[in-house]
């Protein structure tokens, strides 16, 4: 017999279907609690020739990738976490009526358990001969074809354990993401941080401009919210309660619009570091991200869309007013509301009208400017109506001491001297809520439990914030491809 053939999806469904059944009445449990292991499949190919030389009796588990039977002799290549192997069945190293049953009732796609010796092939290729094999568990759906996976982007989203199974990119690019955060967490806790725990639900969406979800709290019968920041407005708590360095990587909700940069569900990472203002922010800032790509690739060179992007060398800083100027000859700091969407619509710039007002107008413009930044680079001079939660410049009230990473053409960060006076934020936080009751949806509540934590008083401190966009970024792939598993609209199964 060749290796099995493609065969209707199903009809193969229902010949698993007939062989679990035969299985089963043959006293066999197809789906045991139980294995033993010895060795993991890497293990075994890296000390070969000693497990060849001693014959020692190995144990190995994993999922069947192929078949090939030849009569009294079968050939398959079984997987594990650690790598892939062949394996040998022969009829005459074990009970011909359990070799038999392997060749009739196990399929491609089977968890097995297998022992036996490690020996080389005639044309060299180290295998393992088996004496004697387990189920460890029945698949009743074949595997994707073997050379091509899953071809349609929906299918691969919705079945991403097929397609990471098939696919050792795929795989790869997860175990990338968690080595990035992992190398993220421990650059800060080597920099003297505690990562902490803040809540998921909060009573009032705040710490940034953006739409959240809301849902109902029924044990306190209330209206709540999934945060939109990583626990900014707490985390400045905890610099009000003698905390000098914390943060927190976490997932946070933004019930906006989906694109290649933008998700609704995601991981965020926000530091906050008493006694550090925005420049010293850049400092950190520009170190971390070095070490985290270099921890995480290997490198700190990447192709990001059409930029070829050198994290490693010195990171120039831009200023907003003098950037927009140039590039578009709009002064944001004197355009009034008319002028900025007059250039909106000359540079064919789209933009949402519904409680469309002067910030965001400007914000826009930015956005247009911002796609022709290779970087790296730090923005600096981002104005205060912008900024509601950002320290104001010194020498000029009308901007802030914010600072935001800017690469490839995106703002792949955000940091700022925190705003720490309580009545200038408790203002902020007022224009910030007429304009929420002008339209604005992405306007920020007013807090006023985080001002009256200010007016405890909150020493010097600075922010920062990053999302997985930067990952995605680095590896340069649409940021809904490197979520592990992206929302999707639930299948129709009745069809």
């Amino acid at each position: 017999m060749t290796e099995k053939q493609a065969i209707n999806p199903s009809d193969e469904y229902q010949i698993r279907i007939e062989r679990l059944k035969k299985i089963k009445e043959k006293g066999i449990d197809p789906y045991p609690a139980i294995s033993k292991r010895t060795h993991m499949i890497n293990e075994v190919l890296g000390n070969f020739k000693v497990l060849e030389k001693k014959k020692t009796d190995i144990f190995v588990c994993g999922r069947l990738r192929s078949i090939r039977s030849h009569g009294n002799l079968s050939f398959t290549q079984l997987q594990d976490d650690s790598g892939m192997m062949q394996l040998a069945f022969s009829k005459k190293e074990m009970e011909a009526e359990h070799y038999k049953e392997f060749v009739k009732l196990i399929d491609i796609g089977d968890f097995i358990q297998v022992n036996g010796e490690c020996f080389l092939t005639h044309k060299g290729e180290q295998s393992l001969m088996v004496h004697d094999w387990k189920l460890l568990t029945k698949t009743l759906r074949p595997l994707p074809e073997k050379y091509h996976g899953l071809q349609n982007e929906e299918e691969k989203f919705r079945k991403r354990y097929l397609d990471i199974l098939t696919n050792s990119e795929v795989k790869e690019m997860f175990i990338k993401k968690g080595k990035f955060w992992n190398a993220m967490r421990n650059f800060l806790i080597q920099k003297g941080f505690v990562e902490v725990q803040t809540p998921a639900l909060e009573a009032s969406a705040g710490g940034a401009d953006a739409q959240p979800f809301i849902t109902h709290h029924n044990a306190l019968d209330m209206d709540v919210y999934l945060r939109i920041s990583m626990g900014e407005l707490w985390q400045k708590k905890l610099m009000v309660a003698g905390f000098e360095k914390t943060f927190e990587i976490g997932r946070q909700f933004r019930n906006e619009g989906m694109d290649a940069e933008h998700l609704q569900d995601y991981t965020q990472m926000e530091f906050y570091w008493a006694y550090a203002d925005y420049q010293k922010g850049m400092e950190l800032v520009e170190e971390m991200y070095k070490y985290v790509a270099q921890e995480t690739f290997g490198t700190t060179k990447f192709k990001i869309k059409d930029f070829d992007i050198d994290l490693g060398q010195k990171w120039d800083i831009i200023d907003y007013q003098e950037t927009v100027n140039k590039i578009t000859g709009i002064d944001v700091l004197n355009a009034n509301q008319k002028e900025v969407e007059a250039k909106l619509q000359e540079l064919k710039i789209k933009y949402d009208s519904k409680g469309f007002n002067l910030n965001r107008a400007i914000d826009n413009l930015w956005k247009y400017c911002r796609r022709q930044i290779a970087g790296p680079v730090f923005l600096t001079g981002v104005p205060e109506a912008v900024s509601p939660l950002a320290k104001r410049k010194e020498d000029n009230p009308e901007l802030t001491q914010r600072f935001q990473p800017i690469i490839a053409g995106s703002e792949l960060g955000n940091g700022y001297s925190e705003l720490n006076d309580p009545i200038d934020q408790a203002e902020r936080f007022e224009r910030q809520e007429k304009l929420k009751e002008a339209g604005d949806e992405e306007a920020q509540d007013h807090d006023k439990g985080f001002v009256e934590a200010l007016e405890h008083g909150m020493p010097p401190t600075c922010g920062f914030g990053l999302s997985e966009r930067v990952f995605s970024f680095l590896m340069n792939k649409p940021a809904r491809e490197c979520q592990i598993f992206p929302l999707m609209k639930p299948k129709d199964y009745s069809k």
